[in-house]
């Protein structure tokens, strides 16, 4: 019966979790079409912070930390993400430019120290 409840519990909280990071990303990319001023300014940044804090939580999943420590996906980010930072700049005009240019940057970057990491650890096994 403990297991049947540990079940239960994981199932509720993995749940709970996408849930609060769905509405996050919801929050944050939707506040604009409903919200104005500093209210859409709070909405942005807490919706956010609720991504940013849930979605750390799930990649330290077992099967998600997994698939985004193979090297296919690592280079794939890598790639997508300095692209998409280039383009960003490019296309997008003073602070959200730098902002979201180095968000991306930022990433990308992340994926390339994986990418390094596991070359690394290769080379010593």
């Amino acid at each position: 019966m403990s297991s049947f409840l540990a079940t239960v519990k994981s199932f509720v909280a993995d749940l709970l979790l996408w849930s609060l990071f769905t509405v996050g990303l919801g929050a944050a990319l939707g506040a604009g079409a409903v919200l104005d001023g500093t209210q859409k300014d709070v909405a942005t940044v807490a919706g956010s912070a609720v991504a940013l804090v849930t979605g750390t939580r799930l990649a330290k999943k077992p099967r998600i930390k997994g698939f985004l420590s193979r090297p296919g996906t690592l280079w794939f980010l890598f790639l997508f993400n300095g692209g998409a930072a280039v383009a960003m700049y490019v296309a997008l005009d003073g602070v959200k430019a730098i902002a979201a240019a180095a968000a991306m940057g930022l990433v990308s970057l992340g994926a390339a120290g994986g990418i390094v990491a596991g070359h690394r650890n290769a080379a010593h096994a």
